[in-house]
């Protein structure tokens, strides 16, 4: 018997945590500090990309993505309707006419082969940008569209908000850690408390591309800066410069501090998630309930653990597993069929694996501190309801 709540996802803030943050409190800077820019190096150089930019959350990374690809008003964006809508809010800000693309009925992320033939069906540059999910931790196939994006002349910009820590092996046997931007054009994640890597808010763009790093990193100061190299005067050392419309879109100190040392237990997370997946896998094997698709070249991050179960059992298990303090959750509803972009045209039947997706999807409790007692309790709750 559990007599305290299990959400779907919690942070876990340690001691170490708790102390870097205290000792940067103590320090000089609370913001725009020398803790930002080392929170960059320890990320890019664990997922092994050139650069990364921290900012103030994982939307702010999407927006900035779309503002350094120059995207402007009714340029043609693809993306998946399986997501938070910030996937595909980050462009619609510019004024991107958002195309959705259904997903895989597998992987639940945006489905390539029906992507290439929304590409087929409009002259080459047609679409400025394609902005897939690693949907609940599972990684894109980064490769394949790579080679899309150069027939097509596309950019990619992943959200890999829920894949930290993961990877996948590339045709050439190669290991690529989601963020390293062998592939993709730029990269975004979120430091938000359900996330590998909390920050309380907080994301990161990373890139291999300078020209992108220096424009994310001009756009999340309010277009301003203090480069020599960028200025086109200089009157001293105080001088600054607005080169162009920017936003705050900045992270602290602080919360950088809490980054570095919250990335150091990264591996650990990854793997402590995955036996958790085990788990699950192993309870429902044989049962009618769906458990999450992985294949075998890729680690999953497991941001999300979602069972898939008849529609007419999801909203009675949802209830009675929080009837029992099991805080289940429905992630997510099809981003096209929200009120906002019905009003472009999409209706519900445009993207039917997506809404089928979502007549049966439910997050199970999945983070790093889940007790096996506690997953233990899911489990037997899980199949309670269902008659196991």
């Amino acid at each position: 018997m559990i007599d305290h709540n299990i959400s779907y996802g919690h942070q876990y803030i340690s001691d170490e945590d708790i102390q870097a943050v205290v000792e940067t409190l103590k320090s000089d800077y609370l913001t725009q500090g020398p803790k930002i820019g080392e929170f960059e190096k320890n990320f890019s150089e664990y997922l092994g990309c050139q650069y990364a930019c921290m900012v103030s959350n994982g939307t702010a990374a999407l927006h900035l993505c779309a503002m350094a690809l120059g995207i402007k008003p009714g340029d043609k964006v693809i993306t998946t309707p399986i997501t938070f809508v910030a996937s595909a809010n980050g462009f619609r800000y510019q004024g991107a006419e958002i195309v959705f693309c259904d997903i895989d009925a597998k992987t639940y992320c945006l489905d390539l082969d029906k992507l290439e033939v929304i590409l087929k069906a409009s002259p080459k540059g047609t679409y400025k940008a394609v902005v897939p999910v690693d949907f609940a931790g599972y990684p894109i196939d980064e490769e394949r569209l790579r080679k899309l994006a150069d027939e097509y002349g596309f950019a990619i910009v992943v959200d890999a908000c829920h894949a930290p820590g993961g990877s996948y092996i590339d045709s050439k046997g190669t290991k690529q850690m989601v963020g390293n931007c062998h592939y993709a054009d730029l990269t975004c994640f979120s430091f938000h408390p359900v996330k590998h890597i909390a920050t309380g808010e907080g994301g990161a763009v990373t890139t291999n591309r300078k020209d992108l790093y220096e424009k994310v990193a001009l756009y999340r100061t309010h277009g301003i800066t203090k480069n020599p190299d960028l200025l086109t005067q200089n009157d001293g050392g105080w001088y600054y410069e607005m080169q162009d419309l920017g936003y705050n879109y900045r992270i602290t100190d602080f919360q950088a501090a809490l980054g570095i040392s919250q990335l150091k237990r990264l591996d650990w997370s990854i793997q402590r998630r995955n036996e958790i997946a085990h788990k699950y896998d192993e309870a429902f094997k044989d049962t009618p309930i769906k458990s999450p698709f992985r294949a075998d070249n890729i680690t999953h991050a497991f941001h999300l653990y979602i069972i898939q179960v008849a529609t007419d059992k999801r909203k009675g298990l949802y209830d009675h597993l929080r009837a029992n303090k099991i805080f289940a959750q429905v992630l997510y509803i099809p981003a096209h069929t929200m009120p906002y972009y019905r009003q472009f045209g999409w209706k519900n039947g445009d993207l039917p694996v997506a809404e089928d997706y979502y007549q049966h999807c439910l997050a199970l409790p999945m983070y790093p501190t889940l007790t096996e007692e506690e997953q233990e309790w899911v489990i037997e709750k899980v199949k309670e309801y269902i008659g196991l």
